[in-house]
């Protein structure tokens, strides 16, 4: 069992957290952000291509992570592979001691910095989680037996409760747990009112974690940023006000942050924390919020 899956199971608040991959063969950024994080938290997510920008391969950067002895979760999307590669790669991770799996459709091309690239989009989330639990039983795509062996997976997903079509998050939401996820990652969380309606309405008795995503804002600025193109976030106003009146925004947001963990602990059983080029503050934004790991 994973540190990730056993925590679950022993029903303790998760917490992850996301790290970008380098942009080229240096990981060591990679690296020193995600050894601060090592004693915090219960696995750190690599993204894979994280809104179709180019990045090292999440694959990769997670076997760097486990020789520093940290639980990776390995970010996966359907975007830039056929079934052929998803299964190739899910093969290849397994073989390096790679378990925990968190299986994406991904962001659209057009949204990143290679917008000429072809996109596959073959097997969206559901569908990769499907295939995920075949290859745990030993099975391909094809329900050809696997020669050399099963893989035992342990695969989550997405899920975004802020979703303006409620029967469409309850219809995917049920489809990706009878696909398989263990466990749920939320996009950003600001209404802790929805989340809380999700979870009672939709997520009640699914005996699967659902962590809140909590994300690091900056400044007003950023946060208006996030609002102009991150689609489905809406920051509200008397956030970016607080930020806009604060004599060290940065601080204020981390105070955000943590009042949002603590907001979490009363709503569902974890969160998962982003704070995209600033993942060094996860630990201190893990303090204010009184957790210590």
């Amino acid at each position: 069992m994973t540190k990730l899956e056993n925590a679950i199971a022993s029903k303790e608040f998760i917490i992850t957290a996301e790290v970008t991959p380098p942009k080229g063969g240096n990981p060591e950024r990679m690296l020193e952000v995600a050894r601060l994080l090592k004693d915090r938290v219960h696995g750190v997510n690599i993204t894979d291509g994280s809104r179709a920008v180019l990045r090292m391969s999440s694959i990769a950067s997670c076997v760097l992570l486990q020789r520093e002895g940290i639980e990776p979760i390995c970010q996966m999307t359907g975007r830039d592979r056929n079934s052929i590669a998803l299964q190739a790669d899910l093969m290849g991770a397994y073989s390096l001691g790679i378990r925990n799996i968190l299986a994406l459709t991904g962001d659209p091309l057009k949204a990143g910095d290679h917008p000429q690239a072809k996109a596959v989009f073959e097997l969206e989330s559901v569908r990769l989680l499907k295939l995920i639990g075949q290859l745990n039983e030993g099975f391909d795509l094809n329900n050809k037996t696997l020669t050399d062996g099963n893989l035992n997976l342990f695969a989550g997903a997405a899920v975004d409760p802020q979703l303006k079509s409620w029967s469409g998050l309850q219809r995917r939401f049920e489809q990706k747990i009878k696909a398989g996820a263990k466990f749920f990652q939320s996009q950003l969380i600001t209404d802790f009112d929805k989340l809380d309606r999700f979870m009672t309405e939709i997520a009640k008795g699914c005996d699967r974690p659902i962590l809140a995503g909590i994300f690091l804002l900056k400044s007003a600025k950023n946060a208006r940023f996030i609002n102009k193109n991150v689609p489905g976030v809406e920051i509200p106003e008397h956030i970016i006000n607080r930020l806009e009146k604060a004599e060290n925004p940065l601080l204020e947001g981390m105070t955000i942050a943590a009042e949002q963990i603590k907001d979490a602990q009363q709503i569902c059983q974890g969160v998962h924390l982003m704070a995209v080029k600033r993942e060094d503050l996860i630990p201190q934004i893990l303090d204010l919020a009184k957790i210590h790991h």
